[in-house]
């Protein structure tokens, strides 16, 4: 069953039964993740959806002034809302509704058929059938790129992978101590080179090791102080040659590391580093510390990369293989909710 064909019977009065669905999907823990870790976007959307209904009076341009200015605040982004708008528009006039009830139905309706029609690639990593398979991150610093590598790392490891890490990013000072420290805490061997080395050779000596010792993952942590898009080209090229040539089918994933605090900024950055590297997937960290969830939306309509891994805390366990059915359920779950009151 579809993302769209669940929240319209949860729309329609099966809430409960909708998320007793979800949480046998996908087990009660996930969803509690879930929940938790989106509350924050949750309210920020539904306060501007309720906002919006509470001054309700009839369909007209002023009502889809403020259902704009309602999706921007709550940073879907403006490609989207446009979309989003002009598809409630014309839903309304097809379907000739007029009840508050009936328009909030439609508008949720179609924010989760936008997003089904623009979903694409899969969230499951896609792995080497010959060797290692090789995963790159990318991000500017502070993104909780390190990080990201090592919960990732953790998770691999308990679904019974073998798993190796690399320091590719040799120019930040503390980042390969930083990945050294999650390689002793989940017992993770780290390949590092000397500070300020060429990144390129520590990608040798991990991928070297990866294939003598027959390791199921590689993960690559990358430089994020790269000044210029031809420096980020030209570092990311010569790694992307390395692995090539000493790794079975090469590069399998690269992932950019993404802050959800950024809200749109985060768009900007993946258009920025899409532009100059192939980008696989993006891992969108820190969402449980802010408002702007809503830019996976703004993501997913403006850019044709899935969302591989959502954070929504500060373990290890909390950063999950992102999931769009429970990503969109929790994010409209209290508008619905609030219909049905």
């Amino acid at each position: 069953m579809g993302i769209f064909d669940r929240i319209k019977r949860a729309f329609t009065g099966e809430d409960q039964v909708v998320k007793e669905e979800l949480k046998e999907k996908d087990t009660e823990i996930v969803f509690d993740k879930y929940d938790k870790g989106m509350e924050k976007t949750r309210k920020n959307f539904s306060d501007r959806i309720a906002d919006l209904f509470t001054s309700f009076r009839e369909i007209d341009e002023d009502f889809y002034e403020d259902l704009e200015e309602a999706f921007i605040g709550a940073d879907v982004g403006f490609n989207m809302t446009i979309a989003l708008t002009d598809a409630i528009r014309d839903a309304i006039e097809e379907e000739n509704v007029s009840r508050p009830e009936d328009v909030k139905r439609v508008v949720l309706e179609q924010m989760v058929n936008i997003y089904e029609k623009n979903e694409t690639g899969t969230v499951a990593i896609k792995e080497n059938p010959d060797g290692p398979t090789v995963i790159l991150f990318v991000g500017v610093n502070g993104v909780g790129k390190t990080t990201s590598v090592g919960k990732i790392g953790y998770n691999l490891k308990q679904e019974g992978k073998k798993v190796i890490m690399a320091a590719g990013d040799t120019f930040r000072a503390g980042a390969i101590e930083q990945l050294n420290v999650w390689g002793e805490r989940l017992d993770i061997p780290v390949v590092t080179g000397k500070a300020n080395s060429d990144p390129a050779s520590v990608v040798f000596d991990a991928v070297k090791r990866a294939n003598e010792e027959n390791y199921d993952y590689l993960l690559v942590d990358t430089a994020g102080r790269l000044q210029t898009k031809a420096n980020l080209m030209e570092e990311l090229a010569k790694m992307k040659r390395i692995i090539e040539r000493e790794n079975p089918n090469g590069v399998q994933e690269v992932f950019l590391v993404l802050d959800a605090t950024t809200g749109q900024n985060a768009l900007i950055q993946a258009k920025q580093f899409n532009e100059a590297t192939e980008i696989t997937g993006l891992v969108l960290t820190k969402l449980d510390g802010t408002a702007k969830g809503g830019v996976v939306l703004s993501i997913r309509y403006d850019l044709d990369i899935p969302v591989k891994y959502i954070g929504l805390g500060e373990q290890a366990t909390d950063l999950q293989q992102f999931d769009p059915e429970q990503y969109m359920y929790n994010l409209v779950r209290d508008v619905i909710e609030d219909k049905q009151a």
